[in-house]
């Protein structure tokens, strides 16, 4: 039986605050807990990507609970002339059955709708080449360190 996934694209300042704890402890479940790598997911003052007025938080919902996220940023905030996509996650209890192709299928839709034409850039986790690359994406970089994970920088042609 699959599960229903239900989207909604929000601005930082449309998030409730219960959507906000959700997103923080979906990011945090996954990407310091589970994967072991203690760095600050909140970003800094200099850094406000999370809370930049044009990026696009992701949130994909089962049964009410979030299971899929991630957020659209756009030029000169990761990178100075593309836009990107990052922290993009699955909650452990959905993957498996396709969640994060229906994620990342959403996501480049709204690229399209916010940014049409325009290349995006992602620095990726190297072990998940093959799922970016089923999107779209080409490596364009070696293999460098980013908080002790292996990742790739991608790019996703116009």
């Amino acid at each position: 039986m699959t599960i229903k996934t239900t989207w909604q694209s929000k601005a930082f300042s449309e998030l409730s605050l219960n959507q906000l704890y959700d997103v923080l402890k979906l990011r945090i479940d996954v990407f310091v807990v589970e994967q072991t790598c203690y760095y600050p997911d909140l970003d800094s003052e200099k850094n406000l990507l999370d809370r930049h007025p044009q990026t696009l938080h992701l949130l994909g919902y089962q049964a009410e609970q979030l299971v899929a996220y991630l957020r659209i940023l756009p030029k000169g905030q990761s990178y100075t002339s593309h836009i990107s996509i990052g922290r993009v996650v699955i909650a452990n209890k959905a993957r498996g059955g396709g969640l994060g192709h229906e994620l990342m299928k959403e996501a480049l839709s709204l690229c399209q709708q916010y940014h049409p034409n325009e290349e995006i850039k992602i620095s990726a986790q190297q072990h998940l080449k093959s799922y970016y690359q089923r999107h779209g994406f080409a490596q364009v970089s070696a293999m460098y360190l980013e908080d002790g994970i292996p990742h790739i920088a991608m790019l996703r042609e116009s």
